[in-house]
């Protein structure tokens, strides 16, 4: 299926795209994202017991939370992403590690729900939903393609003062975490604005979470806090 260019940030697409060879390197600009998958997976995987389960992963990059996800037990896990450079690398890397559980397409998340309703146990948006020009349009794919009895899980970034602060600021100027221009703290999205989205979407929101970072462990954890990072998981209303 050919995507089509509603509702993709093309700038967002060529700024992945040109760094999308460094998406498995753990030191690089990816780093952070390495970093918080055993806490993102951890979650997914005790609210919704990846075992045995079809997963779709949107927005998946080069593979950090799929791969690991297909690893964990999952039945089978599909990765779409609107960057093509990045898809190709996360096909090599599970190649190389011999994950046979799990594939990759192309497509925009809206077509696919189109295409496949109702065929996951689990979906995953995580990370994605700020980079787009209408997020609500993603949580509405992702609640259409979620089985009935199924899980939906959302991360993203509150728009506050607070966030601004620590990821435009610190994360991208001071501490160089991620590379300047990585964020636009116009798209992050508070989690009133996201429980709104879910509710028109037919999703009920059952968990939250935030997420904090320590800077002496280097690890990340979930926290009451949602004023910056933080974690959602749905079901169908």
């Amino acid at each position: 299926m050919t995507a089509t260019p509603h509702n993709v940030d093309a700038a967002e697409i060529e700024k992945f795209s040109q760094i999308a060879h460094k998406w498995w390197d753990k030191q690089g600009e990816f780093k952070p994202l390495h970093e918080i998958n055993p806490l993102r997976l951890g979650y997914i995987d005790r609210l919704a017991s990846l075992a045995g389960k079809n997963v779709l992963d949107v927005g998946c990059g080069g593979g950090i939370l799929s791969e690991s996800m297909a690893e964990r037990g999952a039945a089978h896990v599909t990765g779409i992403d609107m960057a093509e450079a990045s898809l190709k690398v996360a096909e090599m890397h599970a190649a190389e590690k011999g994950v046979a559980n799990i594939g990759y397409r192309c497509v925009r998340v809206e077509d696919l729900a189109a295409e496949m309703p109702y065929s996951f146990d689990i979906v995953t948006c995580m990370e994605m939903m700020e980079h787009v020009p209408d997020p609500a349009a993603i949580v509405a794919a992702c609640a259409k393609l979620v089985k009935p009895e199924g899980m939906v899980f959302f991360s993203t970034i509150n728009r506050n003062p607070k966030s601004y602060l620590h990821l435009i600021v610190g994360a991208e100027y001071v501490l160089n975490f991620v590379p300047k221009g990585t964020h636009d703290w116009q798209k992050f999205i508070t989690p009133a604005e996201l429980a709104r989205m879910c509710r028109h979407a037919g999703l009920d929101m059952v968990a939250s979470a935030g997420v904090k970072y320590n800077l002496v462990t280097r690890q990340f954890s979930e926290s009451g806090n949602t004023d910056v990072n933080y974690m959602v998981a749905c079901r169908p209303a």
